[in-house]
């Protein structure tokens, strides 16, 4: 057997079904979590990418006994342009990953999951196998243990404020020093009056700092709501 931290010039069946195995088990744990998060790219695409990684690298290691040619040589062969041919085209499945919808974009994780996974197929396809292990091991902290610290921070996200109001209703002034108490940002402000002066319609563009699951509009909303004076209201998360 050889040393599982550097990569034998020879290698045998042996080798290669211990570093496929680890591969499976390593792509299959990876991918688990991306499925469990209900993701596009979940465990069978995690475990593919892994395992075509290392499969390319082994072919690496089994080509190395002709690697060393002379100069005089009718073939020269550069055997890192394979691996390096892998991360070039996991550039292109990761790209097709993320999505944009408006402001919000998603599926970041997911594509930076799919390069972990090639780089640490990489590393057990090479032989390599604490470092790939131990890459595998970091990832998993990344996407399980800093995922429950991300849920429970507060983080800054937008909303929009459109409240429309009759000559009798609350003033602007009245308006911001509630939000201000709600713990709510006013970013930007527009004030709509219509021709007649019976109908005035504000526009706030707002921040608020809220954990990540929270996505109920504030109790503010549902108070004004009932103010008299108030004719409509309208909030919208941005992200």
């Amino acid at each position: 057997m050889s040393d599982a931290f550097t990569m034998p010039v020879s290698v045998h069946w042996s080798d290669i079904a211990l570093r496929l195995a680890l591969t499976v088990l390593v792509g299959i744990a990876i991918g688990y979590d991306r499925s469990e998060q209900g993701k596009a790219a979940g465990m069978r695409t995690t475990l593919l990418v892994c395992l075509a990684a290392s499969v390319a690298m082994i072919e690496v290691n089994l080509l190395l006994p002709m690697a060393g040619r002379g100069s005089d040589s009718f073939v020269m062969n550069d055997l890192m342009r394979l691996p390096l041919g892998i991360l070039t085209g996991m550039g292109f499945i990761g790209g097709g990953a993320i999505l944009r919808r408006d402001d919000i974009v998603t599926g970041v994780t997911t594509a930076a999951t799919l390069w972990l996974v090639t780089v640490v197929g990489l590393c057990l396809g090479g032989g390599q196998l604490g470092l790939g292990l131990a890459a595998a091991a970091l990832g998993l902290i990344a996407l399980t243990v800093l995922k429950w610290v991300e849920d429970r921070l507060r983080q800054e996200h937008r909303a929009s404020l459109a409240i429309d109001l009759a000559p009798d209703g609350p003033g602007e002034n009245e308006i911001r020093r509630r939000l201000a108490e709600a713990g709510l940002t006013v970013a930007s402000f527009r004030l709509i009056v219509d021709r007649g002066g019976q109908q005035s319609r504000l526009m706030f563009d707002l921040r608020q700092h809220r954990r990540q699951g929270e996505t109920a509009p504030p109790a503010l909303v549902a108070a004004l709501a009932r103010e008299p004076g108030i004719l409509r209201i309208e909030w919208q998360s941005k992200r």
